[in-house]
Order: structure tokens, then C-alpha cells, then sequence
């Protein structure tokens, strides 16, 4: 249980998150998530990460039981580790593909939009719950999935799509079986790494630079309503009426 890093072909890193039973990471894992990722792109001899996760699904935001039992401490612990781990995604020094199966909800989203290309299982859905949680954040990163006016549709009703959706806006490179995910991914990683290890590299750093939104500045400042909310007493009103029981927000 925990992350741990692999390395199952020449060049290819693969990290993988497993926090049972659905994914929702408490907050040393989000800071662990984004260790393994940033030491996976420095190591000269990696020229693709790929971000996956065992169990029912990809990920399920942050663990709010944990917001619920600790209180701000969580919250503002959470809030740090999920910048952290998105700003390693996107930052890192080379391609990073998101190997998604089952939900992706929250700080899922977050990790997915700031990958570099989305590989996904048909059974894959995408969301973010956020308003039913109590908390904001990651439209940043929807957006970089969706269209303007359906980002706000989806965050506004707290609604999912499917891999296949998102396969139709562009934002999805693969949709195949459940049993394929794995070979496809692997597929795509090699044919990245096969590229110059430099030069590689330069493009990563080069797409990033002619990005229109600083994702990280972005980011942050949603964050600062996910406060807002929890200094006002509405994001623990709204917490309080959540069950637990299924995947959570981010």
C-alpha cells in the first residue's frame, strides 16, 4: 500500500498509487505521489513516466475522513499536497502518462489534466464532486479536459464523464478495454521513449512554455476559496451530510 515505482522496459518509469479501498489519498500520499514522480523525471535514464493505480479505480481525491477527524491541520495539509503533486505532474521533466481505469474524481482530475496524454479504460469516468464535498478546486484542470461551458456545467452539477466523451473532445488519446490498458500504455510509452533522451526533454520543457495558463498559479488561487469556504463554515456544513462510503472529492 502506499507509491511505489517501477521500471518494466528501458526508459520507462511507472509510478504507481495504491491507497485502498478507492484511491482517496490521505496527505503523506499526495507528498509522496509527487516525490516519486519528480525523482522518476530526473533520472537520466527515464524518458516517459507513466501514473497509474491498483484497485476499483484511479483515484479518488483526498481521503476526507481524514479532513473530518483533523480539521484544518488536514485540510491545509491536503490543500499543500495536492499542489505539490499536480505542479510535479506537470513539471515533470518528461512526458507523463496517465493510465486511467474506474474513477477519476477530484484530485484525480488534477493529476489527469496536468499529465501529458490520457490513456483510459472504457469503463474510465471523469468528475469533480467538489461542490457535494464541501471544498473547490481543480477546474484548472478540467479545463484542460473540456470545453469552457461544459467545464462549468460539470463542476456546477457535480456530474462525470465518460473516457469516450473526453475521447471525442481530444482530451483522451485511447479508450480500450479494461484487460488492454496496461499493453496500450505500455505501447505508447515506448514509442515516447524511444525518442532522443535530450531532446525529449527540450520539448517537454518547450510545451509547457507556450502554455496559456499557469497551471500552478491557477490552481492555487482556486484554493483559496476551498478556504474561504472552510473559514465561513460551509465547507465542514456541507462535509458533514457526505457518507464516506464511495470515492470522494479532491
Amino acid at each position: 500500500m502506499g507509491v511505489s515505482t517501477s521500471s518494466p522496459e528501458k526508459g520507462i518509469s511507472v509510478v504507481t498509487v495504491d491507497f485502498p479501498p478507492v484511491n482517496a489519498l490521505p496527505v503523506h500520499g499526495w507528498f509522496e505521489l509527487a516525490g516519486a514522480v519528480r525523482a522518476a523525471g530526473r533520472d537520466p535514464g527515464i524518458r516517459c513516466v507513466v501514473l497509474a493505480a491498483e484497485g476499483r479505480g484511479f483515484n479518488a481525491g483526498v481521503d476526507l475522513k481524514e479532513i473530518q477527524a483533523q480539521g484544518d491541520s488536514a485540510l491545509l495539509g491536503a490543500n499543500r499536497g495536492c499542489a505539490d503533486a499536480f505542479a510535479a505532474v506537470y513539471e515533470c521533466e518528461v512526458p507523463v502518462v496517465a493510465q486511467v481505469h474506474g474513477f477519476c474524481l477530484g484530485g484525480g482530475i488534477g493529476l489527469a489534466g496536468n499529465a501529458d496524454v490520457i490513456v483510459a479504460s472504457e469503463d474510465a469516468t471523469f468528475g469533480l464532486p467538489e461542490l457535494d464535498r464541501g471544498a473547490l478546486g481543480a477546474a484548472t484542470h478540467l479545463a484542460r479536459l473540456v470545453p469552457q461551458h461544459l467545464l462549468r456545467a460539470l463542476y456546477y452539477t457535480s456530474r462525470t464523464v465518460t473516457a469516450a466523451e473526453l475521447h471525442g473532445h481530444g482530451s483522451v488519446w485511447q479508450v480500450v478495454a479494461r484487460d488492454r490498458l496496461r499493453p496500450a500504455v505500455l505501447e505508447l510509452a515506448r514509442e515516447i521513449a524511444g525518442k532522443d533522451g535530450r531532446l525529449i526533454r527540450l520539448a517537454k520543457a518547450a510545451i509547457n512554455g507556450i502554455d496559456p495558463v499557469d497551471v500552478r498559479h491557477s490552481y492555487r488561487f482556486e484554493q483559496g476559496f476551498t478556504f474561504e469556504a472552510a473559514v465561513g463554515g460551509t465547507g465542514g456544513r456541507v462535509r458533514s451530510t457526505f457518507g464516506g462510503g464511495g470515492p470522494s472529492g479532491g
